[in-house]
């Protein structure tokens, strides 16, 4: 296959693309033969002889997931199909059955697009260097053959399962009386949702539970706050105790409190953290580098040990394995934790928060405000026709005189605020976060900033 095409699709954690045009159902066949050569996971070479996949609710996933199942079964290899899940419920399938899974999901992307996540047993994440170069090549190739013999497909549904070890985990069987509102996004919250949180006390008010991969009412992104508008509105109208918003994959989860108000996925690493290291005294957490100050501050306040990483959620998960951390939180509202393979799930995070709110008489707006202490910019993005050149101004116009240091981008800490500057993997785009002590300082750094990246 043209190479071109694959340099396309295959990104640094996934393979994604518009529908027909860059992605298609023989190339989706030759990547499920490829994943299966690539990653030895065929029994004749000692691998499991099967994989779990699941597809999320876009037009065109039937048919692709099962080109997928095609090309995995061509290797004498069985599917596990688990049909409609979320991308934490794959990798909970992953986990439970100790297999590679594959996924069929363009996650918070918009309609014409569709794409496919994989992972090796355990829910191990197979990014460029672990497995997706070699599956590129082995497409481009296309020069694998047929096995003597063709695996098998059987179905099997793991909802119920995957909500029972979600509540064990969070430790939930019931709650006090406690309403909430969920925005599925016509996204796959809308199929596990109904399950996982029904629990006795809580009232679950649904926005957009039908399955619609056209995402008909908004996009299902909400790191984007245009498309939290609706449920903001609807909090406040019902007088809920709190709001939850999920992408399309339904793998990350973003907050509304009681008064209408986001929550930073920062914020929520901190909730989360606490309620961590009550049980887990002393624990290991990790946070990525562009999460609040906060976050690190909250953890040793409450004796935990905090580790910074990187952006990005190969670098978080081998972080967390190396160091045995308890939980993860990045800023892009991905939440990860050992006891689910060091793996993400939105719906986790959001019975850890429903958990917490559950455990005394608080407010969410009272729980919650102890862990935004800073104002944040959010990520600006800005399109530069060179992109080192834009960091190395910042580094030069910032770094004297304050802390500078290069784990991604460049990170410049003065004593009242600090930013961070990197490239984007993708596109031409440098991304810019900011925090300080107050919104006056905030607004100034952001504008000072911007002025020296767009200054070409």
């Amino acid at each position: 296959m043209a190479m071109p095409q694959l340099e396309k699709i295959f990104k640094a954690y996934d393979i994604r693309g518009l529908v027909d045009t860059e992605l298609n159902a023989e190339i989706l066949q030759a990547v499920g033969a490829s994943f299966v050569v690539a990653l030895d996971i065929a029994a004749t070479n000692g691998g499991p002889g099967a994989i779990v996949l699941g597809r999320d609710m876009r037009d065109s996933g039937i048919e692709y997931a099962q080109a997928f199942a095609t090309g995995v079964n061509s290797q004498g290899v069985d599917v596990i199909d688990i049909g409609l899940a979320s991308t934490d419920q794959l990798y909970f399938a992953s986990g439970k059955f100790k297999l590679p899974g594959a996924m069929l999901t363009a996650s918070h992307n918009p309609a014409a697009y569709n794409g496919i996540k994989l992972c090796l047993a355990g829910a191990k994440p197979v990014g460029q260097e672990t497995g997706l170069a070699k599956i590129k090549e082995l497409v481009a190739a296309g020069s694998i053959k047929p096995a003597d013999i063709t695996g098998s497909i059987t179905n099997q549904d793991v909802l119920a399962d995957y909500a029972k070890f979600l509540h064990e985990l969070a430790g939930l069987n019931q709650v006090r009386p406690l309403t909430v509102v969920v925005d599925a996004g016509n996204g796959m919250a809308g199929h596990t949702a109904p399950i996982v949180l029904a629990l006795p006390g809580l009232t679950v008010i649904e926005m957009y539970f039908e399955l619609d991969g056209n995402f008909p009412n908004h996009e299902a992104n909400p790191i984007d706050p245009t498309n939290l508008v609706q449920l903001q509105d609807k909090v406040i109208a019902t007088k809920a105790d709190l709001g939850l918003a999920f992408d399309g994959d339904a793998d990350r989860c973003f907050l509304v409190d009681d008064t209408g108000a986001l929550v930073t996925p920062s914020a929520l690493t901190a909730l989360i953290a606490k309620r961590f290291l009550v049980t887990n005294p002393g624990a290991t957490i990790v946070h990525n580098l562009i999460s609040s100050k906060a976050v690190p501050e909250i953890i040793a306040e409450h004796g935990g040990h905090a580790v910074r990483t990187r952006v990005g959620h190969s670098f978080i998960k081998q972080v967390m394995a190396e160091r045995n951390a308890v939980f993860g939180g990045e800023h892009s509202g991905h939440f990860y934790f050992r006891d689910f393979w060091f793996a993400d799930s939105g719906m986790l995070a959001a019975l850890f928060a429903i958990a917490e709110l559950s455990n005394g008489n608080q407010k969410f707006s009272e729980l919650i405000s102890s862990c935004a202490r800073y104002p944040q910019s959010g990520e600006i993005n800005s399109q530069v026709p060179d992109v080192k050149a834009a960091i190395d101004r910042v580094k030069r116009t910032f770094g004297p005189g304050n802390e500078l240091d290069e784990l991604d981008g460049i990170t410049v800490t003065s004593q009242t605020w600090w930013l961070n500057v990197r490239a984007s993997n993708t596109e031409p785009l440098v991304r810019l976060n900011v925090e300080a002590d107050t919104a006056e300082i905030l607004q100034q750094q952001v504008a000072a900033a911007l002025a020296v990246i767009r200054d070409f």
